[in-house]
């Protein structure tokens, strides 16, 4: 793993104590998730009690590995639906923070052997993968927020960007969720513990939401809104698609259902928000869905859209949340340092003639 560029220094800055203004809901859930340093606590007693805790599926062990020389100065989880996505949002970041790995290397995917999801490390921003659907992206966040207790990680922000449908929204269109509602508009995750029903609030971080729509440019040939997201457990039946293989409903029922979400202030559908906020909230952990829309699901239920179009759809979500991290790195002075990190290169476009040279004698 690349060193860890002046880790202790951001994560003094970025230290955060209860404000004067906390209700005392906030400083109890601090309290519970936060050590006095501010490091992440967890809310399960038996981790310290373990030899090891492996993290089967990231393929990381709290002894087998070194987790807070490796991720000690994390400060951003940003986290998608695919490998794919989130190793070109790990390219696309590096650029972004100004980034240097050592000469000779590349980035690589940390969690390659557990074949399930991927992690790679830009500085201060780890980029995963969660798969599809709640079950996946679960198993994945109890293991990430574990990963942020043995780094011992100082008050990390977690991201989730992805795709959606929308609700009387165009394509290409990014969302910043403001509540996420279950099947049953609730603004919770159930849960079944032990036989039993769970409700945890699904909570998102409000002021998060509204620094990322204030980064929005005006410059932007798309729409960024904020509004509320509905998260299925399905991807066909319960987001009223008629055509999977089963349809019990009518085109009517359906064109009801969704107006019904319109006029409840939903404005997308995805599968994953409810539970990233649950688990987020409970773990005390500042964190924003930011995805962009695919389809207006009033129009249709196939993406039609051409893949070049969709390719540059789903790089909107990326650079609006870029432009929050590289906003955070510079008010702490950490981006001036990464970008200190390139001087490598005097001169881009000198560098650019000696790659043209270079490739004119292959």
């Amino acid at each position: 793993m690349p060193p860890t560029i002046q880790a202790h220094e951001f994560k003094a800055h970025c230290r955060t104590t209860p404000k004067d203004d906390e209700d005392e809901t906030d400083v109890h859930m601090r309290s519970k998730t936060r050590y006095a340093d501010g490091t992440v606590k967890l809310r399960n007693p038996n981790i310290e009690l373990m030899d090891q805790d492996i993290l089967y599926h990231v393929a990381l062990g709290s002894e087998s590995h070194d987790l807070r020389e490796m991720f000690g100065d994390v400060k951003f989880v940003c986290m998608g639906g695919t490998p794919k996505r989130m190793e070109n949002f790990a390219h696309f970041i590096m650029d972004e923070i100004g980034y240097k790995l050592p000469a000779g290397t590349q980035l690589q995917d940390i969690s390659e052997f557990s074949y399930r999801y991927s992690m790679y490390k830009v500085g201060p921003v780890l980029c995963v993968s969660h798969g599809m659907g709640t079950p996946s992206i679960s198993i994945l966040m109890h293991e990430v927020i574990k990963l942020m207790y043995h780094a011992k990680c100082i008050d990390p922000i977690f991201i989730r960007i992805g795709t959606c449908g929308g609700i009387g929204v165009d394509g290409g269109t990014v969302i910043i969720t403001e509540d996420a509602l279950d099947g049953h508009l609730r603004n919770s995750h159930e849960f079944t513990i032990l036989g039993e029903t769970v409700h945890r609030p699904a909570k998102l971080d409000k002021k998060l939401a509204r620094e990322l729509k204030s980064l929005a440019s005006a410059d932007d040939p798309y729409d960024t809104i904020i509004g509320k997201t509905l998260c299925t457990n399905d991807f066909y039946e319960g987001q009223g698609r008629l055509d999977g293989a089963f349809c019990e409903f009518t085109e009517t029922d359906k064109m009801n259902y969704l107006e019904k979400l319109r006029d409840n202030g939903v404005v997308n559908i995805e599968m994953e928000s409810t539970i990233f906020a649950a688990l987020t909230h409970h773990a005390g952990i500042k964190a924003a869905v930011v995805c962009v829309v695919l389809l207006n699901r009033l129009n249709g239920d196939q993406v039609n859209a051409p893949k070049e179009v969709i390719n540059e759809w789903q790089q909107r979500p990326q650079i609006l949340v870029s432009r929050y991290i590289r906003k955070v790195l510079a008010q702490h002075g950490q981006l001036k340092s990464l970008f200190g990190q390139h001087g490598s290169i005097k001169s881009p476009r000198r560098f650019k003639l000696v790659q043209q040279e270079s490739q004119a004698h292959d």
